[in-house]
């Protein structure tokens, strides 16, 4: 490492990083967030364009990283461990914005230039491209530290990274909640069903509409039997109700389970009944433990039709259908679908937690459990 140390170029370069640590320092009890992010990116900018131009070895993140935090004991961040993120970070959407704005007919025409005006038009693409990096630097910083670590950890490409920075800033997700949608795999789900929507519902509304369903949702937060029914999946959605609706996704309130809707002398029952608030209009949810058939889907139109007659006001947009199945044929559900006239979706949903069959009888309902709780306290 002491050739690092002695090297001048690596000491006036640590020079001027301090520099650029005490401004941010000052800056930060103003804009906290924002302007250490500022700090990272033009540092990860700093470590890959050294790394890549200046012999320094493996050690050179080991060796700045004591020496930023002899200098700054106080401040989190220069952990080698740290510094490896901040390069990792940089480097990602460096690569993922040259991959995403450079394409191969573009180069093919650039080739093609004398070397004079090669020569400028690299220069203005460059400073086109300089422009853009720094707006989506400035959406970066929108959101926290750690926020960006794990996207950069779990995202393969730029599209999908962006996709969780932008929804991170639309919703406020918390950590947790932005790591629960990654390992959900959100973005390669969200509208993806098989819907009706650009038929039955004018734009934008058809567009948002298609951006509320996924296939297939991921229940995998209930523990239920093989030989589970419909009102078993119904409770166990209802008692898990938080996990539930953040798997729906943001926007929807739950209104209520078995609505009783009166047509004609008979009464019906729609299994969940919810309103979304960006959209405006009721959701009606319907349950099927088996795979789809196409009466399903004339079953939920009546419903559909149903809630519109007899809940929705003037205020509200056309009621939405969604038909949630174990399993669906994609062919089927789109012939069931085509001339259907109130728009609907079909998904599939997974379990990836069950119990064996014969467990179910051996294990204590919740009144069991609490009939215990209550012996024992008795005594």
């Amino acid at each position: 490492m002491n050739e690092i140390l002695n090297t001048k170029e690596y000491k006036i370069w640590l020079k001027d990083l301090k520099q650029k640590v005490r401004q941010a320092q000052l800056k930060a009890a103003v804009k906290v967030n924002s302007t250490l992010l500022e700090f990272y990116w033009e540092l990860g900018a700093d470590i890959v364009e050294k790394q890549k131009n200046v012999s320094w070895g493996s050690g050179f993140l080991k060796q700045l990283s004591k020496d930023l935090m002899i200098e700054f004991p106080d401040m989190k961040g220069f952990s080698k461990r740290n510094l490896e993120h901040i390069r990792r970070w940089h480097q990602f959407y460096l690569e993922g914005f040259v991959k995403g704005q450079q394409s191969v007919a573009q180069l093919d025409q650039f080739a093609k230039q004398p070397a004079t005006q090669l020569k400028t038009t690299l220069k203005n693409q460059y400073d086109v491209y300089d422009e853009k990096m720094k707006q989506l630097a400035s959406l970066l910083f929108q959101i926290p530290w750690w926020h960006n670590v794990i996207i950069v950890q779990k995202c393969k490409n730029l599209k999908q990274a962006l996709y969780y920075v932008q929804k991170t800033i639309e919703h406020g997700w918390s950590r947790s909640v932005l790591t629960h949608q990654l390992e959900s795999y959100l973005y390669e789900r969200e509208g993806k069903a098989i819907t009706n929507f650009s038929q039955t519902m004018p734009k934008p509304q058809s567009d948002l509409a298609q951006q509320i369903v996924k296939d297939p949702y991921n229940f995998d937060f209930l523990t239920l039997t093989k030989d589970y029914n419909e009102q078993e999946l119904e409770k166990g959605l209802l008692e898990h109700i938080t996990n539930f609706l953040l798997e729906l996704g943001a926007g929807f309130s739950f209104v209520g389970k078995q609505k009783a809707l009166k047509v004609g002398e008979k009464d019906f029952y729609i299994d969940l009944l919810f309103y979304h608030t960006k959209l405006h209009c009721f959701v009606v949810i319907e349950l099927k433990t088996v795979d789809f058939e196409p009466e399903f889907a004339g079953k939920l139109n009546f419903y559909i039709k149903a809630v519109d007659e007899q809940i929705k006001t003037d205020r509200d947009e056309p009621t939405i259908g969604i038909l949630l199945c174990k399993s669906k044929d994609k062919i089927v559900v789109e012939y069931a679908l085509s001339d259907i006239h109130k728009p609907m979706g079909v998904s599939e949903y997974q379990l990836t937690q069950s119990l064996p069959d014969n467990l179910k009888s051996s294990l204590p309902t919740i009144e069991e459990i609490e009939a215990e709780f209550s012996d024992g306290g008795e005594e």
